[in-house]
Formats: structure tokens, sequence, C-alpha cells
């Protein structure tokens, strides 16, 4: 008669997870609970009273212009901030691996911004796109550009993407470069034999192997530009001029903590959070398919 083999489980593994289960619950679970049920409910300013309504924050949003008008912004932003950053990263990746002498000074060059926060970047960018003595603004001025980021819906949305995208291409090019050097010298040497176009070669060989890089990449700079930009957007524009720069983050927090509509600004929140779950879904499904590890 056979005799299966019991193994005992400890709990240990489970006390160590304990605290960090316990974290998550605390500052992601329970806030994201509440925010579906503030979403359903008319709160007093003052939180002393609250009146079951229904759909009605979740109607009122999308009969709402603005609130449609920062979704707009949101995704165009989002998108356009990833896409840049990625590009302008495995530029600089592929530029600094094919460096062979004072690489690791070239590396700390481009890494050293990751270190700044995004308020911080944001009052720097405030600075350098100042109407009156901003040095991008007078670089602006000789080609014939009147820049203004405070009065131009256009200008101000070009100095949030230009700050948002130097705050996140360092740590897109930290990953990049990992990525390549990864690559084994046996493959690459393989590559110049059979294909001597460079070009030919990065497209056919190099950028596929770098794919998996790409797509986590992809994922983590979508979340920077929905979020992470909080910080870039408030100490620039504050949302202006009119409204036009308001992502659906910061609309949160305008109509939630300036505004005092609670159950407004939580059927806010429950949108973004479906809208961020709707796109991970895409990018897992979708684009994932056509990546090869």
């Amino acid at each position: 008669m056979e005799r299966r083999q019991q193994f005992h489980h400890s709990g240990v593994p489970y006390l160590m997870l304990a605290p960090q289960i316990l974290i998550i619950t605390i500052f992601f679970f329970y806030p994201a609970a509440q925010a579906v049920y503030l979403s359903f409910m008319l709160e007093d300013p003052w939180g002393l009273s609250s009146t079951f309504i229904g759909f009605e924050n979740y109607q009122m949003l999308f009969n709402s212009s603005e609130y449609l008008k920062s979704i707009g912004f949101t995704l165009l932003f989002s998108f356009t901030v990833a896409l840049l950053s990625l590009a302008l990263a495995l530029l600089l990746a592929v530029k600094a691996n094919n460096i062979r002498r004072g690489q690791s000074g070239y590396k700390v060059t481009l890494t050293w911004v990751y270190a700044v926060a995004p308020a911080v970047a944001g009052i720097m960018g405030s600075f350098l796109f100042n109407p009156h003595f901003g040095t991008f603004t007078d670089m602006f001025a000789i080609f014939g550009w009147d820049f203004s980021y405070q009065t131009s819906a256009f200008d101000a949305t070009f100095a949030l993407i230009i700050v948002s995208v130097w705050k996140q291409v360092s740590v897109n090019f930290v990953y990049f470069l990992a990525g390549l050097q990864s690559i084994s010298h046996s493959v690459r040497e393989a590559a110049e034999l059979d294909c001597p176009s460079d070009r030919r070669r990065f497209w056919t060989i190099t950028f596929p192997l770098l794919a998996p890089t790409g797509f986590f990449l992809l994922v983590i700079n979508l979340t920077y530009a929905f979020f992470d930009t909080f910080g870039i957007i408030d100490t620039m524009t504050s949302g202006g001029p009119g409204g036009s720069t308001t992502t659906m983050v910061y609309k949160v927090f305008q109509d939630g903590f300036i505004g005092a509509d609670l159950g407004g600004s939580s059927a806010q929140s429950v949108v973004l959070l479906l809208l961020v779950l709707a796109l991970t879904y895409f990018q897992f499904r979708v684009i994932e398919r056509k990546v090869h590890y």
C-alpha cells in the first residue's frame, strides 16, 4: 500500500507576512472600501451627517464638462509622458552602452535626477519656464515663441510634459542600460556577423531582447504619469490656466480637499481606479502577448 508523504506546515511564513498584509489592509484596502462607500453618499463637509443618494455622484461626474475634460487631458498627458520618457531613455541607454571610457560618470550624470522629488522638479520647472526670467522662455523668444505657461493652455501642457519626462528618464535609463548589458557577448558578436547595419541589428536583435524590460517600464511609466506627477502639477500650474492641466488625480484633490465634496471626490477616485485597472488589464492581456521572454 502506497503511503503519501505528509508535510507539516509552519506558521512562520504567515507570521513574517503579517506586518506587510496589515499595512496593505490599513493603507489600501480600507481606504479603497471607504471611497466606494462614500461615492454613494452625500456627505456633510464637516462629517456630521451623510445621506445615501445612489449613483447621483457618478451621474453628476459624467454630466460635468470639466470632469470629462480632465479625463481627456489625463489620457493625453499620461501617454505622451510615458512614450517620450521611454524613447529618450532608450536612446541614452544605447549611447551609454557604447561608451568605453568614462561610462560611470556618464551614468551618474543621467541618474541623479531620480533623487529630485516631483514637487522640487515642479519648482525648478517654474523657474526655467518663468515668463519674465526663465531660461527656456528666453530661448523660445529667440525663435519668436511668446511662451507663457501661466496664460496659455498649450504652453502649460508643454512645460508639464517636459518637466515630467525629465524627472522620469533617469529611472528608465537605469533599467534599459541593465537590459542592454545583460545581452550576452556571444549574441552581440553573432548579430554583428550576420547583420552589418547597426540600425537594422538594433531593431531585429536588440530591441526584441529588451521587450520584457520595455513592457515593465511601460506599466511603471503610466502609473507614474497618472499619479506621481501630482507634485509637478501642483507646484507649476495648480491645474491651470482655466483648468486646462487638471488631471484626474488633481481633480480629486481639488474637489475633495479644497471643495470639501467628499462624495463627489470619492466617486472620482473610484472611476480613476477602474480606469487604471482597465489599462493595466489591457497591457497584460494584449501588449504582453507580443513580448517574448
